[in-house]
């Protein structure tokens, strides 16, 4: 008889079963992420009914199960929990305005999340993410490599996406990364960015510059801002978030040791400690390995520094 090679059981919790939670789950449902998903939220009735939905429809996809409750203990035994829970931002909110009240839920979440999942590598996705990452390592003891934050994954895609729709190439084709925080003072490394091998402003199409400084200066503006504009006319962001967020948890369950532009605490990188800024790192079996360097230039390093000013204004005016 031959052997047969089963894939190893890996979980997946997700705690808040509203729509960044929701979109997660059914982006890692249709990716076959991890074999058992368990969602928690304190709305027992909406998460159950959630679990189910997404639960009836899992013939079609793998052989996941799928559970959905008020039962923290649903989450016992967890590789990876992703926390999106907190208070929703609200139109014209920034994400900073939220760090507050979504650090007082932490403080009680995370003693919890911990007893169930002591061995789990935690992923922050609620804003303000990096704001709260420090304050939900700290809060749980965690080493940084398994308490970090969703970053500016989403970020990047968006700058990706507008790049590779003006150079007329396939995203995959851009390589331009956001660096900082998840927020308003994020930025581009346009020093380094290119399409294929060809630096981003040296790309032309017939004979003309496609991105001059004047393009490049509205794409960071409507990078910065695009979760606003979607905020404005549907009240939240899910599914970008949601398939951003399940591409980070595959680096981490399938130890693919990717690079990817996550936020986890900087330990001296740039000269920087203490706050959680999104630097291109390495990601694998048990979080982040290692956070890189990559070459600035003047005045992107300047941008890195007041970012990272801004974050640790709020850390420090939160008491963490």
């Amino acid at each position: 008889m031959a052997n047969i090679t089963t894939r190893p059981v890996t979980k997946l919790g997700i705690v808040g079963a509203g729509s960044v939670g929701t979109s997660m789950a059914y982006a890692a449902i249709i990716r076959d992420t991890a074999r058992q998903i368990a969602i928690y939220d304190i709305d027992a009735v909406r998460a159950e009914a959630e679990g189910l939905d997404l639960a009836h429809g899992t013939q079609f996809t793998g052989a996941n199960t799928v559970t959905g409750g008020g039962n923290i203990e649903d989450l016992a035994g967890a590789d990876v929990i992703a926390i999106t829970a907190g208070a929703r931002q609200q139109p014209g909110q920034s994400r900073l305005d939220l760090a507050g009240a979504n650090v007082r839920i932490l403080e009680k979440l995370m003693p919890q999340l911990m007893e169930q999942a002591p061995d789990a590598v935690y992923i922050m996705v609620t804003n303000p993410a990096d704001v709260l990452a420090v304050a939900a390592q700290k809060i749980a003891g965690l080493p940084r490599n398994r308490m970090f934050s969703s970053g500016t994954v989403l970020d990047t895609s968006r700058l990706r996406l507008l790049l590779a729709r003006e150079a007329h190439v396939l995203m995959t084709s851009v390589h331009a990364t956001i660096i900082g925080e998840h927020g308003d003072s994020e930025f581009p490394v346009w020093s380094n960015a290119t399409i294929g091998p060809v630096p981003i402003r040296e790309w032309e199409i017939s004979g003309r510059q496609v991105f001059t400084d004047e393009f490049l200066a509205a794409a960071t503006d409507d990078v910065v801002n695009a979760a606003y504009k979607v905020i404005e006319g549907k009240g939240a962001t899910n599914y970008a978030i949601g398939l951003a967020g399940v591409r980070i948890i595959e680096a981490v369950l399938n130890a693919e040791n990717a690079v990817l532009p996550v936020a986890a605490t900087l330990t001296g990188e740039y000269g920087i400690s203490g706050v959680a800024l999104s630097l291109p790192s390495i990601v694998g079996h048990n979080g982040v390995y290692k956070m890189l360097e990559m070459p600035l230039d003047e005045a992107e390093a300047g941008k890195l520094m007041a970012s990272a000013e801004t974050l640790q204004n709020t850390l420090t005016s939160l008491g963490i």
